[in-house]
């Protein structure tokens, strides 16, 4: 059986931890950041996401979702 890689298994931790955070579906934050057009750069910042706090990587990606332009507004949350 292939497993698969660590960015995307780090992905799939970041996604689930997001979607936790904010109280969404992990199916509901992957829609959010696809419309936010964020996951390339979720996915560029890899080696600085998985070697910090999980908190700074929510709080940059919320960051960097409410500067995208989108189809749906990121809700505002306490991180």
């Amino acid at each position: 059986m292939k497993r698969i890689s660590d960015k995307a298994e780090f992905f799939i931790f970041l996604l689930e931890k997001y979607a936790e955070s904010k109280g969404l579906s992990a199916k509901e934050a992957l829609t959010l950041w696809n419309d936010k057009g964020i996951v390339d750069y979720i996915n560029d910042m890899y080696e600085q996401y998985h070697t910090e706090r999980l908190e700074n990587a929510i709080e940059d990606i919320e960051r960097k979702c409410q500067q995208s332009i989108g189809k749906y507004r990121c809700p505002k949350w306490d991180v």
